[in-house]
């Protein structure tokens, strides 16, 4: 994984809750079932990270804006691949 993915990754501040729930949710997931409902194209290297990144960061972005589609469990999921797919690098 490249430094600055790692960097980025390392640099999540999320509350507590939410963080220990990804943390959880890395035991289940499961790249073949998870990763098509999740982001669409990249599914492999440096693309995936990336595109898990910018998933991550929209949910976290509906979450602070309190917008009415945000879902916790969607962003559960897409943090748990992001952590799980950024150990896996």
């Amino acid at each position: 994984m490249p430094l600055d993915t790692a960097g980025c990754i390392a640099r999540l501040a999320r509350p507590k809750l939410l963080a220990r729930a990804a943390r959880a949710g890395m035991a289940l997931y499961r790249r073949e079932r998870d990763l098509p409902g999740l982001i669409k194209g990249a599914n492999s290297g440096a693309g995936l990270i990336t595109a898990l990144i910018a998933a991550e960061e929209a949910c976290e972005e509906a979450r602070r804006a309190m917008a009415p589609g945000y879902s916790p469990a969607r962003h559960v999921r897409v943090l748990s691949a992001l952590l799980a797919e950024g150990r896996a690098a």
